[in-house]
């Protein structure tokens, strides 16, 4: 009888001590907020003389600041990601405007060959027409009495005037006769027969 009283003794001794540790846990555990336990802790509070603590206030409000966090970290990532859109989108327009100001460079390029070609054929086509102009002027001169074809040269300018004479000159070397030139230069006035002569030896004949 002796051996089994003081094992009940024991044993509740050690549940005493479970209880105890379970009771102590329990007000640490909700001291730290770490679980509520007041509602049950009141009446205990009040028997030893203890004001019970009440619940700490902010438990939605720490959700709703977690929350608030969450939406502030992704508010901030879909910025960041904006701000790279506008960015790619300004380099992708500047790169745009670079080709098209490229493109109108080499419009304008163009064109201005184009201008180029044109005039130079152009040219190319008057001084044809020119070369077969100064040959008929050279033949309707030569069917005329010397006179009047030294009339009509004198009244042409130093140029045009050499054109002719040089076209005199090689229709007849064309043909096999004798060029009438030399009569024309010397029926002219000497001031004017030399410096027409001056400038034929200094400028080339006009091409067909």
């Amino acid at each position: 009888m002796a051996g089994a009283g003081r094992i009940i003794g024991r044993v509740f001794l050690l549940l005493l001590l479970i209880l105890i540790l379970a009771g102590g846990g329990l007000v640490w555990f909700d001291y730290l907020n770490i679980i509520d336990a007041k509602t049950v802790l009141a009446p205990v509070y009040r028997l030893i003389g203890l004001q019970p603590r009440s619940q700490a206030p902010g438990g939605d409000e720490e959700f709703l600041s977690l929350d608030a966090e969450r939406l502030a970290a992704r508010l901030e990532a879909l910025e960041l990601r904006a701000m790279e859109m506008d960015k790619t989108e300004q380099e992708q327009l500047s790169r745009r405007n670079e080709i098209e100001q490229m493109a109108q460079d080499l419009e304008e390029r163009q064109k201005a060959l184009d201008e180029r070609e044109n005039t130079f054929n152009k040219l190319l086509e008057d001084t044809d027409n020119k070369a077969r102009n100064v040959e008929q002027i050279a033949r309707y001169l030569n069917g005329m009495p010397p006179a009047s074809a030294v009339e009509i040269i004198n009244r042409m300018n130093d140029q045009d005037a050499i054109d002719v004479l040089r076209k005199t000159e090689e229709i007849a070397q064309a043909e096999g006769t004798a060029s009438i030139v030399s009569f024309w230069l010397s029926l002219m006035p000497p001031e004017r027969a030399a410096e027409l002569q001056r400038k034929m030896a200094g400028r080339p004949t006009i091409r067909e």
